[in-house]
């Protein structure tokens, strides 16, 4: 956690509103291995980081909200008796989309202000939204001593991106955000909502992120297409969801199916498969195993699921060509962010360094790597 991050906001809160906040921290979050599998009620691999979003939060004197977004210098102020999504609203939306989600509930709450700011890169697929999302609704639940769960306040923050952003997200981001845990990841069944917490032991090996920087605008209503498909097998399979499919009964129904609509189904359902095998090899320490997993899941996203763009495909390349990585794949929504991959410890200066140059070569422009570490999830930090 950014302890200088936490100091400024505070400083902020103070110097705008003239009193003491309550202080949160909202993790983002990798996953492992998992794409799109979240609102086909599957399984995913996610696991919280120490890169998050600092909310500070307090109750306001006047009769409105006033919110203060640190990072890009901007305000906004709104009333309680008048929330509805915003055209072109950004980070707003997420804000008042946990208000009006709350309100639905018939959850009453008072007039609040708040400043945030996160060190989560933008645009990195790490889930900032679901950490702001889940740093406002765990603010209020302690400001107002609202008494909800986790659990209530993972699906306010969903519904809120449903309904208020116009993404409908499954449920994995605001999950690994608010339930993560030091050091560990998550296997997660998105029907239960239950998981199984793995010790992330590589070894010689560890996590690096590689940021394509390429801008993925287009994933929302991408990501809402690829949904839509999703859904229509389900139906035509007459099940709730692809959670329930299998190779063999998506084959009966091929023929009423576009070869892209079969190959995007097959994905998922292969894709599940893979989660629940990485889970396996990890707990026998079969670390390669795992790597192979990551690089049959970016074939899969890349070919069947066409999520992927060539910054991508071009790292997750050039990381197989290199026998210091034994996994790699794009994370997240698709078409930009990053990729993830299982490196040697001691190869890590020398890839770090021929990527970065490789890729401005080939693109002419910057790759980011981060390195994380695996973090608790959204708490109260004063």
């Amino acid at each position: 956690m950014n302890t200088e991050l936490t100091a400024y906001i505070t400083k902020q809160f103070q110097e705008n509103f003239g009193e003491n906040p309550l202080i949160i921290h909202s993790p983002g979050r990798i996953n492992l291995i998992g794409e799109h599998t979240d609102y086909n009620e599957g399984f995913v691999f996610p696991a919280a980081i120490n890169k998050g979003i600092v909310t500070a939060i307090g109750k306001s004197n006047n009769s409105t909200c006033k919110i203060v977004a640190s990072d890009l210098e901007e305000t906004y102020e709104f009333a309680l008796n008048d929330i509805k999504p915003i055209p072109n609203g950004q980070w707003r939306n997420y804000i008042i989309g946990v208000v009006g989600e709350l309100q639905k509930r018939e959850i009453n709450i008072k007039p609040f202000n708040v400043v945030f700011g996160g060190d989560i890169p933008k645009g990195a697929g790490l889930s900032s939204s679901a950490a702001l999302e889940n740093s406002i609704v765990f603010g209020l639940n302690e400001l107002f001593q609202l008494g909800l769960t986790k659990e209530e306040m993972i699906d306010i923050s969903q519904k809120a991106e449903h309904n208020y952003v116009g993404v409908r997200c499954g449920i994995m981001d605001q999950y690994a955000s608010m339930f993560g845990e030091k050091d560990r990841a998550l296997l997660l069944d998105c029907r239960t909502l239950q998981a199984k917490t793995y010790p992330l032991e590589f070894n010689d090996y560890q996590v690096m992120l590689i940021n394509t920087n390429v801008s993925h605008n287009l994933v929302d209503a991408e990501y809402n297409d690829r949904r839509a498909v999703c859904e229509k097998v389900a139906s035509l399979l007459n099940v709730d969801f692809l959670r329930d499919a299998t190779e063999a009964t998506l084959a009966t129904i091929k023929n009423q199916l576009s070869e892209s609509e079969y190959q995007k189904a097959l994905y998922v359902i292969q894709e599940n498969k893979r989660v629940l095998d990485a889970g396996g090899f990890l707990k026998k320490g079969d670390i390669k195993g795992f790597g192979d997993l990551l690089f049959k899941a970016h074939y899969g996203a890349q070919h069947q699921f066409k999520i992927s763009c060539k910054e991508l495909d071009f790292l997750v390349e050039q990381a197989k060509e290199n026998p210091n990585v034994i996994g790699a794949r794009m994370m997240g929504g698709g078409f930009g962010g990053c990729t993830i991959n299982i490196i040697k410890k001691a190869a890590v200066n020398t890839f770090s360094t021929l990527i970065s140059k490789t890729y401005k070569t080939q693109f002419n422009k910057d790759c980011s790597i981060y390195f994380v570490e695996l973090s608790q999830g959204t708490h109260r930090i004063n």
